[in-house]
């Protein structure tokens, strides 16, 4: 071996240098590279040269080499040598560019190593032998423990790295030295010094060019050798096995020998300076008989010291032990077990961690192919049952599903198994047996089966094959299931909110429990696919009754003031049942209430199932109870004096029977209707992003469902490409049947529902319309029909103003974002719509312009048991999540229930007229004459008629005719306009022209004008007063006490003009949920008699601060207080029509208001059967009412009742706009 360059420095090397020694193995005999050694010795090799790897003994078959572990500089430091270091000596180049200089001592990225530490060491098991392997292992313990950056080693690998299975570091002292049969003769870190005067060995890269002073001679050049890049691992030991005399490495491996990377250089004297380099080490595997041969010519032993090339093998050893009894080694030495180790272990994990992987796939694969085979021996037996009885196949049996479900029914082979479609699956079909496949009614905790009772047959949509069958309930079973949950109310309302927390909570767990078998019989019973069951509905059922239990632990807290309402009747949807029973039924539990609940008729297992499971769960008898039967027994139920309240989702014609049904009854009723949802997408929209929403807002459950976005805005500018790109998507869409988790629609609810889609699609047709359909996925048979688009159609079309309920998409364009907000709000529904752009003013602004319920913005379908949902216009009142869902079932805790009865009007014929009693004529004897002001009498006193007031100005009636105002003894104080539905008109008229602007003024404007009301109102106090007195005949601090009342109630509606704006809803969504408490637009309030100035103020007040404009009809009998009061309102700012007063008979003009469509609210106070009108006149638009039902209870002095959080409730209307993210972060 060539003597050694001085280092220039005592750094020690790092475990680079011993694994770049052994990275590569040994160069075959006969290869390119060794004859190419031979022909020249003497040239050096660069660090980072490679050699062909095809058919080295030892490595890999493919001959790769590993990018990552196998480059030189990729984890070390250091720059290139210099160039008079380079000459004649060594060409040396210089590390990669950009390659990472080593790690910091991070314990993440420790971790995150771990990872590729384990792959790669399990590489090089299999494919380089123990040594290279352990070297690669330090090679990277190096990297995760950090090197230095500035090319030198760390000071911890300056001691003899042992190998695993030595007990100890050192070698023993008594070994024999040709136990050792590799060893390492080029360790050093320059401490052992030439002698003087003797120059250094010349550097060579090939052992075969030694000089006389190196330890191999050039006769040994013929030897197979191995030449490689690496540092000098100075003052370090690899020991390798032992490899006993005459045996050969596997594959004929040949000695290894690593050149030296010598950047040593002459000075200018001739004489040879230090290298900057280190010297690398030479390995060399030396056979016994080697070892006792005589020293050969040109190695002479001379006393200590010498060169360590000189050095022997057992003399390097002594050298070493002694150099490494250093306190520090111990701690080292210790750090490399814990290290090996946690390596050892976590390869272990991994083994175990893929083992078990591979158990549960093929159990997996097993259970599968178990089931298959059930499914063909059930399906050969049914068949030859049909053919022994000679029955005829069924028009939609699975013999005629197409070929698109054969990807479930597959064999093991891989070949479709003929005449095949999925069956019910085992865990479905053991519950649906262990019923009999017969259900009756579950009603007071146990099941219900009344004889005398029709059955109905429940089918499967996509195969029409009966699934069990239900009864046909009658009046009995809802007197029966209404009984039950009375008595369960008395001690459900009563128990503390932890125990009905804990119910809830537990009915939970149990879903969760019973999870897949409620997806399957949810996909089976109302066709939705078995994908959108498991993945959507069933978690958010799961996260409702969670949700709630929060919300009944917290009533006490949250809900004060407010008590339940009593027995809710619930009637579900065939669309969803059983999201939407988790939206009826967990607010209704949590309050307090107990629920009876009605299915559709084609959707009735879920809801009987989910009953049996609370039931499991604890839940007490008769708090929930569910009936089947047709929609006369919904009717029969919501009809029921006992019930206190009915919610309801379903189509909007059905919800204008409930409403006129209910009007006059006591009952609150809730409504989910239909919906036409606009799906608008602008021209800074991510185009490929909005036709997947599209996809699964149009064709989620075949779009039965009333959230579907089946209106497609589109802007001018793309929506040529968004067409193509849509109908290039609704080609790859897979229609089959619910079961088979690869579809992307199922089958429709029944036949009737698929001729109405044909006829509107049709009809369209008719009108020239362009119709696209994607025939091509539709199985043969079944209740199925293609993905829809219909384009070039007319804002008059019938498929455009009216719900599809169907997989049929309308599309229109526009040109401006203010033209997209008109087409979206010129519909009558307003339940849900979307907003896909990518800026964000742009949306927050049409979405806050949009008269919906609920809007999406880049997204669609966004659900959560924390953010509320619902509609309005059309689309019904109330709302389903969240808070807001609470009010539906509570009262105040003031409150008496009303007694309900049958509404005993016929409301289309009450108040229809000008009223019984026609305005008093001045020919009648009763009106006294004016009374003479002066003190002679000679001058009377001046005559005085109150006119209307809307449009910010006084008008006179239309009717032209007044009504006597008469005090409390019977005397007539004035005339008042006797005003006519043609006044209410134009008073709405006005309201709607100022609404726009004033619900776009600032809280704190709205806040300013209440107050200039309170301070105008103040300087008439005395005037207000004597005229309450004179018309009511109220005491004189009675009379003032109720004009303070009414200044307070104005500054107490004026603080709250900018605090109760909304919130942020915390939901599952990365992103935000807000929560706008919105203006309901024009509302219609009828004052009551009781306090005149006092309920005038209160209702007024908190209607007008959260930005709606009102037409009022005051007191019947003591109008004059309102009257006098638009004096106060032209003094102090009030926009015209903001306020508008029409005086006149009360039931009249509250029959016009509520009959009005653009009257958006009723607040009637007065009679019984002026309340079952107004609701009765309210089915026209389906608008929010408010009524007393003829109570007279409520006092508008105490502030709870006068001025509670109900009059906030009835004056807003929430809005939840979805805002997800994901720019920076992954959503």
């Amino acid at each position: 071996m060539a003597g050694l360059a001085a280092p220039s420095s005592r750094g020690a090397p790092s475990v680079y240098a011993i694994y770049s020694s052994m990275e590569y193995g040994p160069v075959p005999e006969g290869t390119g590279a060794a004859q190419k050694h031979a022909q020249n010795p003497c040239k050096r090799i660069p660090a980072n040269s490679r050699f062909p790897r095809q058919g080295a003994p030892g490595i890999g078959q493919d001959g790769a080499l590993i990018k990552a572990h196998r480059e030189p500089g990729a984890f070390r430091g250091g720059g290139a040598a210099s160039p008079a270091s380079n000459q004649g000596h060594m060409h040396t180049a210089p590390p990669l560019a950009g390659a990472p200089v080593g790690y910091f001592r991070d314990e993440d990225q420790c971790r995150t190593k771990g990872k590729d530490l384990k792959k790669s060491y399990k590489q090089a098991r299999l494919q380089d032998g123990l040594a290279r392997q352990r070297c690669r292992f330090f090679h990277e313990l190096d990297a995760i423990l950090g090197g230095r950056r500035g090319g030198g080693a760390a000071p911890w690998c300056q001691v003899v790295i042992k190998e695993e299975s030595d007990p100890e570091l050192d070698p023993e002292q008594g070994l024999p030295e040709d136990d050792y049969a590799w060893t390492q003769v080029s360790v050093t870190d320059g401490s052992d010094q030439d002698p003087q005067g003797e120059p250094p060995a010349a550097s060579s890269s090939s052992a075969s060019s030694q000089a006389p002073g190196g330890l191999l001679r050039p006769e040994d050049a013929a030897a197979p050798i191995l030449l490689h890049h690496h540092h000098q691992a100075s003052g370090g030991f690899v020991k390798e096995e032992k490899s006993p005399a005459g045996e050969e490495e596997p594959g004929g491996a040949a000695p290894y020998l690593y050149p030296q990377e010598d950047a040593g250089r002459e000075s200018p004297g001739g004489s040879s300076l230090r290298s900057q380099r280190v010297e690398e080490p030479l390995l060399r595997r030396e056979s016994r008989a080697h070892l006792d041969a005589p020293w050969r010519a040109g190695f002479s032993r001379r006393a200590f010291p010498r060169p360590r090339t000189l050095l022997s093998t057992r003399e390097k050893l002594a050298q070493l032990r002694n150099r490494r009894k250093r306190p520090r080694d111990d701690k080292f030495d210790e750090l490399v077990r814990d290290i090996r180790t946690h390596f050892r272990e976590r390869e272990k994990l991994f083994q175990g961690l893929w083992e078990e992987e591979k158990a549960q796939r093929e159990k997996d694969r097993r259970l599968w192919a178990a089931e298959m085979d059930w499914i063909r021996q059930m399906w050969t037996k049914s068949q030859k049952e049909r053919d022994a009885a000679g029955e005829e196949e069924e028009t939609n049996g699975p013999r005629l599903i197409k070929e698109e479900n054969w990807n479930l029914c597959k064999g093991l082979d891989g070949d479709p198994p003929k005449d095949t479609s999925v069956q019910e699956p085992p865990l479905l079909k053991a519950w649906l047996e262990s019923h009999g496949r017969s259900f009756g009614h579950f009603v007071d905790g146990k099941w219900l089966k009344p004889g005398g009772r029709e059955t109905c047959a429940t089918k499967n949509p996509t195969t029409g094959e009966p699934l069990a069958t239900t009864l046909q309930g009658n009046g009995e079973d809802v007197k029966a299931a209404v009984t039950a949950a009375t008595n369960a109310f008395q001690i459900w309302g009563q128990q503390p909110v932890h125990v009905r927390a804990r119910h809830l909570y537990n009915m939970a767990r149990n879903i969760q429990k019973h999870q897949r078998l409620l997806s399957l019989l949810e996909s089976l019973d109302s066709g939705k696919l078995l994908r959108e069951a498991r993945d959507a509905d069933l978690p958010l059922v799961v996260r409702h009754f969670y949700h709630y239990a929060g919300w009944a632990q917290l009533m006490e807290v949250e809900m004060k003031g407010w008590k339940p309402l009593g027995v809710v009747a619930v009637l579900l949807p065939r669309d969803s049942p059983l999201l939407t029973l988790a939206w009826k039924v967990c607010p209704a539990l949590a309050m307090g209430n107990t629920v009876v609940l009605k299915p559709a008729s084609s959707t009735r297992l879920t809801a009987l199932l989910l009953a049996e499971v609370c039931s499991q769960a604890g839940l007490p008898p008769g708090v929930l109870n569910v009936i089947t039967g047709d929609q006369g027994l919904g009717e029969a139920l919501a009809a029921h004096l006992d019930i206190d309240q009915v919610a309801f989702a379903g189509s909007v014609e059905a919800g204008r029977n409930l409403r006129r049904a209910t009007a006059g009854t006591g009952k609150k009723l809730s409504l989910q209707l239909g919906g036409k949802s606009a799906f608008i997408v602008f021209d800074s929209a991510d185009l490929d992003s909005a036709v997947d929403g599209l996809v699964d807002a149009i064709w989620l459950n075949q779009g039965q469902a009333h959230n579907a976005g089946s209106q497609l805005l589109l802007q001018e500018s793309i929506a040529k490409d968004f067409i193509q790109r849509l109908k290039r998507r609704m080609g790859q869409l897979r229609v089959g049947d619910s079961l088979d988790k690869t579809m992307d629609l199922g089958a429709l609810a029944d036949e009737k529902q698929r001729d109405a889609i044909e006829s509107l699609v049709a009809e369209a047709r008719a009108e020239g319309a362009e119709i696209f359909q994607a025939w091509a996925a539709l199985p043969s048979s079944g209740l199925f029909y293609p993905p829809t688009l219909i384009t070039g159609v007319h804002t008059t079309s019938r498929c455009v103003r009216e719900e599809i309920f169907g997989p049929v998409l309308v599309s229109l364009t526009f040109r401006t974002a203010k033209e997209a907000v008109v087409l979206g709000n010129c519909t009558p529904y307003g339940l849900v719509a979307s907003v896909w752009t990518e800026t964000l003013p742009l949306a927050l602004e049409v979405a806050r312009s949009l008269q919906v319920g609920t809007v999406w913005i880049n997204g669609h379908n966004m659900l959560d048991a924390a953010s509320a949902f619902g509609g309005c216009k059309e689309s019904g009142y109330g709302r389903d999540g969240g808070k807001e869902s609470l009010y539906e079932y509570v009262r105040p805790n003031w409150e008496i229930s009303p007694c309900s009865s049958a509404m005993d009007i016929n409301g289309k014929t009450f108040a229809t007229s000008q009223g019984t009693e026609a305005p008093l004529n001045p020919g009648e004897k009763r009106v006294p004459h004016p009374i003479t002001s002066d003190p002679e009498g000679n001058i009377p006193s001046m005559d005085r008629t109150y006119k209307l007031y809307y449009g910010g100005a006084q008008k006179r009636p239309d009717s032209m005719s007044s009504r006597a105002v008469l005090d409390h003894t019977g005397k007539t104080l004035a005339y008042v306009a006797d005003g006519s539905i043609k006044d209410i008109r134009n008073a709405v008229e006005a309201a709607h022209k100022a609404a726009p602007g004033w619900a776009k003024q600032t809280a704190h404007t709205r806040a300013q004008i209440l107050y200039y009301l309170a301070e105008n109102l103040e300087l008439r106090r005395a005037e207000v007063a004597s005229q309450l007195e004179a018309l009511t005949g109220a005491g004189r601090e009675d009379a003032l006490r109720e004009v303070d009342l009414s200044i307070q109630r104005l500054f107490h509606w004026a603080a709250y003009s900018d605090k109760y704006g909304g919130a942020v809803q915390e939901t599952v969504l990365y992103g935000a949920s807000l929560l706008f408490r919105e203006p309901v637009g024009v509302l219609g309030i009828t004052c009551p008699d009781e306090q005149p100035l006092l309920s005038f103020i209160s209702l007024l007040a908190p209607a007008v601060i959260r930005g709606n404009c009102v037409v009022m009809v005051p007191s019947e009998r003591y109008p004059l207080p309102a009257l006098d009061f638009y004096q106060v309102l032209d003094t102090s700012d009030v926009p015209g029509g903001v306020v508008n007063i029409i005086s006149g008979n009360r039931d009249d003009l509250s029959r016009g208001l509520a009959e009005h469509q653009d009257v958006q609210a009723m607040w009637y106070f007065g009679s019984k059967e002026g309340s079952a009108a107004v609701e009765w006149a309210s089915t026209g638009n389906l608008k929010r009412t408010w009524v007393n039902y003829g109570a007279e209870r409520r006092c508008w002095s105490d502030l709870e009742e006068g001025a509670g959080e109900e009059f906030l409730h009835q004056a807003t209307q929430c809005k939840s706009v979805w805002m997800p993210m994901g720019e920076i972060f992954a959503n």
